[in-house]
């Protein structure tokens, strides 16, 4: 049976049996893969250690008739423990990988493979707040999808910004021309964030208040829900809470 090596993120994974498991990878050039890991649960292994969520491994898998067999898993990035020792990078990982999961199929995207990566490396490194890493992560991947918002121009008719109204069914920002009938202002700051967010303006977004945060956060689980067509399972568990200044 053809052999290929490939590196990946996992995604997820579900027992098998007694002692294997199914692991949901996002790999670099194979799109997405299932695969059985075989022996993984037993107390024993490191093997298993290497194929947990959250975890970037390079993997040599075998075709098989139904589910792909991995063969070898070599450690690339070790993002599992740290994300796992605290809550709030957890949920907002947890979030990462189930969009991923969503987002992506067996063609796959590279430039899907590598936000996410580079945003579970990110979490694993505490470089930004969990919440805005997440945001910026949900953002940007439903663009590479071919869902970008704009928080600019007109979402319908392109009129120049800046605008005020909000509507996710519509693609983002809509002059007041546009906007069904009881469309909520949004205000300036909230609008700046989501702008950073997607161009991945750190400083600005991490200068934004609280309430700012929560209420872009609003913005896009209903845009990410208008297009995936349901929320995701994990956002409702995620922890918004802002750490305090060191």
């Amino acid at each position: 049976m053809p052999v290929y090596r490939d590196e990946a993120v996992i995604l997820r994974t579900h027992k098998l049996g007694e002692a294997d498991r199914i692991v949901t990878m996002l790999s670099r050039r194979h799109g997405k893969i299932r695969a059985v890991a075989k022996g993984v649960r037993r107390t024993a292994s490191k093997f298993g250690a290497r194929l947990e969520p959250f975890m970037v491994a390079d993997v040599q898998l075998y075709e098989g008739r139904s589910l792909d067999v991995i063969q070898q898993a070599e450690t690339l990035g070790a993002y599992g423990a740290e994300i796992a020792g605290d809550y709030a990078s957890y949920t907002a990982a947890s979030a990462m990988v189930e969009t991923a999961d969503r987002l992506t199929d067996a063609e796959g995207s590279l430039q899907q493979y590598l936000l996410l990566v580079g945003a579970l490396r990110s979490l694993s490194r505490s470089e930004h707040t969990p919440g805005l890493t997440l945001d910026s992560y949900l953002l940007r991947s439903l663009s590479v999808a071919g869902w970008a918002p704009s928080f600019g121009a007109c979402a319908r008719c392109g009129k120049p910004g800046p605008h005020d109204r909000v509507v996710p069914q519509l693609g983002g920002v809509v002059c007041s021309d546009c906007a069904p009938p009881g469309t909520a202002h949004l205000d300036g700051a909230t609008l700046g964030l989501l702008g950073a967010l997607l161009a991945g303006d750190w400083p600005a977004a991490e200068a934004s208040a609280v309430d700012t945060r929560a209420r872009a956060s609003g913005i896009v689980a209903a845009y990410l829900q208008w297009h995936l067509e349901r929320g995701l399972r994990s956002l409702s568990h995620v922890s918004r809470e802002v750490p305090p200044p060191l």
